[in-house]
């Protein structure tokens, strides 16, 4: 009896180890299964992904083309630009009156004709409006071709901004500190001075130096202006901005600027004859004869480091025969003092710092101190105006909202004329 119950019992082991033995291989082959589904599952997404990025593709490429289809064939772009400045002026003393003026409004048209050849010019309007009854005028600051000779050399001719000073060539309201540009840069180098001409401009050495040379129309000494704003202005009067402009005797212009990261070294000179041999806008017989060479050079500097902005500029310029130019506006010995310059001069030194920055916005105080003189030596017998020696004194800020719009506040102190003591307000732009 008890001999069956342990077959029974060795029976039913068996039966048990049996099943159990069936139930792991069950497992395992489900557990394959499972993993090969999952395999392929992943196999097929990648192969969908992959097909719907080829399609993609093909679309783009289809639209693509479709649109260069559509686009006429040209090698030439045509681009626009521009600059304009509104400013305020409120002076200390009640007697002046305070002015606020659109100084200027500016277009700048662009044309590449090829990959060598090129257009720019300037259309400029001054004071909002021009008419004979109006303080404004309308002119063109810049038109010229450009042809790019060798990779260091374009050929320039036509009407073009002379290579002296820093504010001459880049004046956008942007790219100077203060509501207006700086005295020196406007009464002894004539701001946005332009001249007709051909010349030669590039970059060498690594393209670290540029050079800016050529023949130009001169000045006309027969302009030179009898009143304040001649003897104020020195020569800025007498250049001829291709309005029908003298050309008895031409001029020759010549600019460097060497660059490196964080610093600018330049200068620039000028020379010419400005007695047009009588024949100027003004036919002037003391004239005939003279030379009344006038010869205007400059050196200045830019440097910067971490947010602070240090620039420096002198100029200098004397003018010959002046006997005659005075006798030709009609000015004598011991009349007034208007009497033309022999010789003239100015220079500044500005500080400038980034206190506050934020993509493309910052605020930036400055101070420039600078001194000039239009009437630095006369003739012998005429008398210079005194208010001309000025030292001039700007505090202020720039506000840029970005690289193209910007927003100053200044205040502007003269030592010698008081009555030009003034708060300025600006906002300009440039595109």
């Amino acid at each position: 009896m008890q001999h069956g119950k342990l077959k029974l019992t060795l029976l039913a082991t068996l039966v048990t180890l049996s099943l159990n033995a069936h139930a792991d291989a069950t497992t395992a082959s489900l557990e394959q299964k499972l993993e090969q589904l999952q395999r392929e599952m992943l196999e097929l997404k990648q192969q969908l992904a992959e097909e719907k990025q080829a399609r993609a593709q093909q679309v783009d490429t289809a639209i693509k083309s479709a649109v260069a289809d559509a686009m006429p064939e040209t090698d030439t772009d045509t681009s626009i630009g521009g600059y304009g400045e509104v400013s305020y002026s409120n002076y200390k003393d009640g007697s002046v009156k305070d002015q606020i003026d659109l100084n200027r409004f500016v277009l700048f048209f662009g044309h590449r004709f090829n990959d060598k050849l090129r257009m720019y010019s300037e259309f400029e309007i001054e004071h909002a409006i021009a008419s004979a009854d109006d303080k404004g005028e309308a002119e063109i600051e810049q038109a010229y071709i450009e042809y790019n000779l060798l990779p260091q050399a374009n050929l320039r001719a036509g009407l073009m901004l002379m290579p002296l000073g820093i504010v001459n060539e880049t004046h956008e309201p942007p790219t100077y500190y203060g509501v207006f540009r700086n005295e020196v840069e406007t009464r002894i180098i004539p701001s946005t001075w332009r001249e007709a001409g051909v010349g030669l401009q590039g970059k060498v050495l690594d393209s670290a130096l540029e050079y800016n040379m050529g023949i130009s129309s001169g000045f006309d000494a027969s302009k030179y202006a009898k009143g304040p704003t001649g003897a104020a202005y020195g020569i800025k009067d007498m250049h001829g901005e291709a309005s029908q402009a003298a050309a008895n005797n031409l001029a020759f212009y010549a600019g460097l600027n060497y660059r490196q990261p964080g610093w600018l070294l330049g200068g620039g000179l000028f020379t010419g004859n400005t007695a047009q041999d009588g024949n100027g806008e003004i036919a002037s017989p003391a004239l005939q004869g003279k030379n009344a060479r006038l010869t205007l050079w400059d050196l200045h500097g830019k440097y910067s480091i971490g947010d602070l902005e240090l620039q420096a500029l002198y100029a200098r310029g004397t003018l010959g025969d002046t006997l005659a130019i005075n006798d030709a506006a009609g000015i004598v010995p011991g009349d007034g003092n208007d009497a033309a310059p022999k010789s003239f001069y100015g220079w500044y030194g500005q500080a400038a710092y980034h206190v506050w920055k934020k993509d493309e916005m910052r605020l930036t105080p400055f101070v420039r101190y600078e001194r000039y003189n239009t009437q630095a030596s006369v003739d012998a017998g005429y008398i210079a105006n005194s208010l001309n020696d000025e030292t001039v004194t700007t505090l202020g800020a720039n506000f840029n909202l970005s690289r193209g719009v910007v927003f100053k506040a200044d205040w502007q102190n003269y030592k010698t004329d008081p009555l030009k003591d003034r708060f300025n307000l600006g906002v300009g732009w440039m595109f």
